[in-house]
């Protein structure tokens, strides 16, 4: 498989004019590629070491509107710079933007040049040393589901986002005859994705209408946040090539399944899978049920970022696959958590809450923190839920919304030992601003409901 460019193939492609482009980009906190084009010369002369960027750019929201409230930047202190650092581990081709090559950056504080600690790939690697110190390592992998449209982005916004048309008419879900028809879309993902250096396993139609799911390999933690990252770009940008418009909205309709992205998980010691006791029911060491039981218990605690905006939490309805408790099950999708691989060396959990528009590094790094203080606590796990979770009366529930979760989120003393106060705050400061500025919306709702019968 065609993998990452090494600096030095970097320099050759360069100089034979194969690559004049580099995208030097950072994880927002929404899960978006931020960053700067850069001539691929002056990039391999200087660039490579640093470059920089303003400071809002880990303090702002979807529409990049500059926020009160956070500690770390403000009109106050006057929006200084942050420090991009490349990793040159993350340089890649992007072989669907002709003369492209791609690298990730760590966010360094401009003074001191430490990790800013609020950055998503900096609370992930936090995650990643605290297994490293018991001697751990985890592998894992996230599901992408997302919509294909029959219009272009640019059509849809002129229509006022009225009027969606999937790409398709009925549910697609494992349909081959109905994915044929998109393989214009999904077949580039698919070879440009795998040409960067992301292993693509497949894609398939999922359980609506125009909806489509991508599944990357399992790896490390951070590698397996960095391929969700980019392939969730490639997606867009896929899409408005061949002129139509994808979206990881988790709830574009309320008639419609919403679209998840569900995270698989396993420890390791070295070569031996911690989760695998041969010798235990299902073959899940002590290790493992106290790492979900960890998990569960804290489920409430960190759904603030599996399901970070208002509209995340439509998608958690009865009869529609998203979870809304938070039982574990054997190979069972109305639970929040699945068992797989029951009985084999491949067992792991799968957490089932996250939606579509989750940031994997913080979704992931919250997951970590959740099973591995479950550990610490040598917490016992309770039977597994049998039949519709659904229905189950003695299941404990994730937030119903989103005012809900940041308050699960500001007073969890979980995630303020895991991840830092500052971590907590900043991130329960962008849950509020997101319900301050929904809270302002007279929405299309309101107005047919109320307009003539109020």
């Amino acid at each position: 498989m065609p993998g990452n460019l090494s600096f030095d193939d970097l320099k050759k492609q360069v100089a034979s004019a194969e690559i004049d482009t580099v995208l030097v980009c950072l994880v927002d906190m929404q899960g978006r590629l931020m960053g700067k084009r850069f001539h691929a010369r002056h990039f391999i002369d200087s660039a490579w070491e640093e470059t920089h960027c303003c400071n809002y750019l880990l303090a702002t929201d979807l529409e990049m509107a500059t926020p009160d409230g956070y500690a770390s930047t403000s009109w106050q202190t006057g929006y200084g710079d942050y420090v991009m650092k490349p990793d040159l581990s993350t340089l890649r081709p992007v072989p669907w933007l002709e003369g492209t090559a791609m690298v990730l950056c760590d966010v360094l504080d401009h003074t001191t040049h430490e990790d800013v600690p609020h950055s998503p790939r900096a609370v992930l690697k936090r995650q990643i040393a605290q297994l490293e110190k018991m001697g751990l390592s985890a592998m894992m992998a996230t599901e992408l589901e997302f919509f294909l449209f029959a219009k272009s982005l640019d059509e849809i916004r002129a229509d006022g986002f009225q009027n969606l048309e999937p790409i398709s008419a009925y549910n697609e879900d494992y349909h081959i005859l109905q994915t044929t028809k998109e393989e214009a879309i999904m077949r580039p993902i698919r070879n440009h994705l795998y040409a960067a250096g992301i292993p693509i396993e497949n894609t398939k139609g999922e359980a609506e209408a125009g909806q489509e799911e991508l599944n990357i390999r399992y790896g490390a933690p951070l590698n397996c946040a960095d391929y969700h990252t980019i392939a969730k770009h490639a997606v867009k940008e896929i899409a408005w090539q061949n002129g139509h418009a994808a979206t990881f909205l988790p709830k574009w309709h309320k008639d419609r399944v919403g679209s998840a992205s569900h995270v698989h998980q396993s420890l390791w010691r070295g070569d031996e899978p911690v989760f695998y006791d041969a010798d235990k029911a299902h073959c899940m060491s002590d290790t493992m049920r106290s790492y979900v039981a960890g998990m569960i218990k804290y489920a409430p605690d960190y759904t603030c970022f599996l399901a970070p905006y208002i509209n995340s939490y439509k998608r958690f309805q009865k009869g529609t696959f998203a979870p809304t408790g938070t039982a574990w099950s054997v190979d069972n999708r109305t639970a929040g958590f699945r068992l797989c691989g029951e009985n084999t060396k491949a067992v792991r959990v799968e957490c089932r809450i996250g939606g579509s528009d989750m940031n994997p590094y913080l979704a992931m790094a919250a997951q970590l923190a959740a099973g591995l203080k479950g550990i610490e606590e040598k917490l016992e796990l309770g039977p597994p839920l049998t039949g519709d979770a659904y229905k189950a009366k003695t299941v404990d529930h994730i937030p119903a919304n989103l005012r809900d979760a940041a308050e699960a989120l500001k007073g969890s003393q979980m995630l303020r030992e895991a991840m830092g106060d500052d971590v907590v705050e900043h991130y329960y400061r962008c849950a509020t601003w997101e319900i301050e500025e929904f809270d302002k919306v007279v929405t299309d709702y309101e107005i047919a409901r109320g307009f003539e019968r109020a």
